[in-house]
C-alpha cells in the first residue's frame, strides 16, 4: 500500500532552478552536508517525526551535485526519517562509491546492521542536541551507541545550538571518536566573532585535535539574509567572519556543504548556486578552497578507498 504524507504548513520546498556559479570548484569538491527526504511513497517518514518535509530524492540531489560542480556527497540521515537509513542508504548505493553517509542508530543496532551500514557507505553518526528537532537522548544511550560505531572507525556528527554548548562541553569532549560539529554551533551572528561567545566555541575545536567543523548553512544562521535582487551574488555577509576564522585557524580540519534541500527554513529558501559563490569569501586562497573542498573530506570519508 503506497503511503502518502502532507507536507507542514509552511514548509518551503528547495529552489527548484538553482543559478550556475561563477566560483569554479577544486576537481573532487565534496558536499560534505546534504539529505535526501523520501520519496515518502518509497521510503515512508519516521512516525516520530517532527516535521513532514517535501520530497527530495537521490536523483534530484545527484542533479544539483552534477549541476553545482561537486565530485561527490555526504548524505546525513534526515530527523524526518528517525533511525530508519533506508533513503540514505539507498543514496549511498545508488552513487556508485560517489557518496558518504552519515547515519542515525540507536544502541541496540545489531552488528549485521552495522556492517550493512558501513558497507553501503555509512561513517559516522549523528548525535542532535537541538529541541525543536528531536527528543532528547539520553547521554549513557549516546556513550552506548559511541562504543558500538569505535570499532568500525567511524566518527561522531554533533548538532547543536551555542546556548546549549557550556552544558554538552564535558559530554562531547568525552567521546573518544573523531567529532564533527554542524553549522559551526549555529553561533549568534549578531554579536561579535571575536567575541566571548564564539571564542567558547573555538575553545571547544582546541581542546579536542580530532574535531571537524562544517562552515555551513549562512542561510540558517544570518540575519541579514540573501542578497538584494541587484545581481550581488556575496550573500549572507554577517556569517562570513565568524566562517572566516573557523577556515583560517582549522584549515586542515574543515568542510563545506549545502544542507540541500534545506529542512526547516521559514523565510525563504537559498539559491545552490549562490551559496556555492559564497565560498571564497571564507576560504579566500586556492590552498583553503583544496583543503576545505577536496582533501579535508576525502581524508574523513575516503581514506579506506584505494
Amino acid at each position: 500500500m503506497t503511503t502518502t504524507f502532507e507536507k507542514t504548513p509552511g514548509w518551503l520546498d528547495w529552489y527548484p532552478d538553482p543559478s550556475t556559479p561563477h566560483f569554479r570548484l577544486p576537481d573532487g569538491a565534496v558536499d560534505a552536508h546534504c539529505h535526501v527526504f523520501g520519496p515518502g511513497a518509497e521510503f515512508p517518514f519516521a512516525p516520530e517525526r517532527k516535521y513532514t518535509p517535501c520530497d527530495a530524492s537521490k536523483d534530484q540531489l545527484f542533479a544539483l551535485r552534477d549541476r553545482l560542480g561537486f565530485s561527490r556527497n555526504v548524505v546525513v540521515q534526515a530527523t524526518c526519517h528517525g533511525a530508519d537509513n533506508s533513503a540514505m542508504v539507498d543514496a549511498l548505493r545508488a552513487s556508485g562509491g560517489r557518496a558518504r553517509g552519515v547515519a542515525t542508530v540507536r544502541p541496540d543496532v545489531t552488528d549485521d546492521e552495522l556492517a550493512d551500514l558501513h558497507d553501503a557507505g555509512v561513517r559516522g553518526v549523528r548525535f542532535n542536541f537541538v529541541r525543536r528537532l528531536v527528543d532528547v537522548v539520553p547521554q549513557d544511550a549516546l556513550r552506548a551507541v559511541v562504543e558500538r560505531i569505535a570499532p568500525l572507525g567511524w566518527h561522531v556528527v554533533i548538532y547543536f545550538e551555542a546556548a546549549d554548548l557550556a552544558d554538552l562541553r564535558d559530554f562531547f569532549l568525552s567521546i573518544p571518536v573523531p567529532l564533527v560539529v554542524d553549522h559551526m554551533g549555529r553561533p549568534d551572528v549578531t554579536k561579535d566573532p571575536t567575541g566571548p561567545e564564539f571564542e567558547a566555541f573555538l575553545d571547544l575545536m582546541r581542546a579536542k585535535p580530532d574535531i571537524w567543523c562544517k562552515v555551513t548553512c549562512p542561510e540558517r544562521l544570518s540575519v541579514d539574509g540573501p542578497p538584494a535582487l541587484d545581481g550581488e551574488r556575496h550573500s549572507y555577509r554577517d556569517v562570513v567572519p565568524f566562517a572566516r576564522r573557523v577556515v583560517e585557524e582549522f584549515p586542515d580540519r574543515v568542510l563545506w556543504g549545502t544542507d540541500w534541500p534545506h529542512p526547516n527554513l521559514t523565510d525563504h529558501m537559498p539559491d545552490d548556486g549562490l551559496l556555492v559563490d559564497g565560498i571564497p569569501h571564507i576560504a579566500p586562497t586556492a590552498a583553503l578552497q583544496q583543503a576545505l573542498l577536496v582533501d579535508n573530506p576525502a581524508g574523513l570519508y575516503w581514506s579506506d578507498t584505494p
